[in-house]
Order: structure tokens, then C-alpha cells, then sequence
């Protein structure tokens, strides 16, 4: 059997390191498997993944000049099925848990929401304005104390 790039093989572990796992394929050769080709997922710990003598499916990566088998387990595998995100509910009164968009059109015109909006804005300025003068006395004061030369 000839090996080629983008072949899918199967073949045995026959060792493992803390960088990749030695796989020997059906003619003897043996290549090895990066532990970043090991699984779709973070592996920390490669025998977490594969033991010494099972038997895995590898697709052939490249074969060096040097006769260097690079192989991967991950893209052996048929890829996930897509999953499409979420979709997040209305509001229901948790923190951070709300639509962006109103869940039904309002019959407003535009100018009864420009209304509102510089109603709602007055309120949250004034808030502010008056929540600034109310901490020790504003920004306007002078330090009282030692603060100039003597004389």
C-alpha cells in the first residue's frame, strides 16, 4: 500500500509522549500524531485521549523528505455537524437576559420617540448633575489647611 498526503488510514498506537502519539500504519511505517492533532478540543494530557494499542483512524498530513510521517486523529474524523447559535429568549428579569430589539413594533411616529428619548435624557443629565454636586461639595472648592505660605 502507498502512502499518500490525505490518505486515512488506520492504524496502532504503539507509543505515546507528552508531544504526540506514534501510530504504526498497515505497511509498517510508522508516523506520529501531534498532540494539537489529537482532538478537536484543548488536550493538556494525551493519554486522556488514546492508549497504547488501540487502534485509531489517522489521515496522513505530509511525509517529509526524511521519510517523516506527520498524521492527525482530529481531521480523520467527519466534521461536526454545524450547529447554529441560540437564539436568547425575551427578557424575563435576570441581569444581562434581554432582546435588543422590541418584541413587537410600537405604532409611535418618530417624532413622539425623539419626544421620549430627550424626556428620558433630560433625566438621566439632571441625575448626574445633581449626584456630582452632592459628593463633598463638588469640583469648585478650595482646600482649606496649610495649603499657602505663611506670613
Amino acid at each position: 500500500m502507498q502512502l499518500e498526503v490525505g490518505a486515512i488510514l488506520e492504524g496502532k498506537v504503539t507509543g505515546i509522549t507528552k508531544f504526540g502519539a506514534f501510530v504504526e500504519l498497515p505497511d509498517k511505517a510508522t508516523g506520529m500524531v501531534h498532540i494539537s492533532e489529537v482532538a478537536a478540543t484543548f488536550v493538556k494530557e494525551i493519554r486522556d485521549f488514546v492508549t497504547e494499542g488501540q487502534m485509531v483512524k489517522v489521515k496522513v498530513l505530509s511525509i517529509g523528505e526524511d521519510g517523516k510521517i506527520s498524521l492527525s486523529i482530529k481531521k480523520a474524523q467527519p466534521p461536526a455537524p454545524r450547529q447554529s447559535a441560540p437564539r436568547r429568549p425575551a427578557f424575563n428579569g435576570r441581569p444581562g437576559d434581554y432582546e435588543w430589539q422590541n418584541a413587537a413594533p410600537r405604532s409611535e411616529s418618530f417624532e413622539d420617540m425623539m419626544n421620549r428619548f430627550k424626556m428620558t435624557s433630560d433625566e438621566k443629565i439632571s441625575d448626574l448633575k445633581r449626584s456630582m454636586d452632592n459628593k463633598h461639595g463638588g469640583f469648585g472648592r478650595k482646600p482649606r489647611g496649610n495649603g499657602g505660605p505663611q506670613g
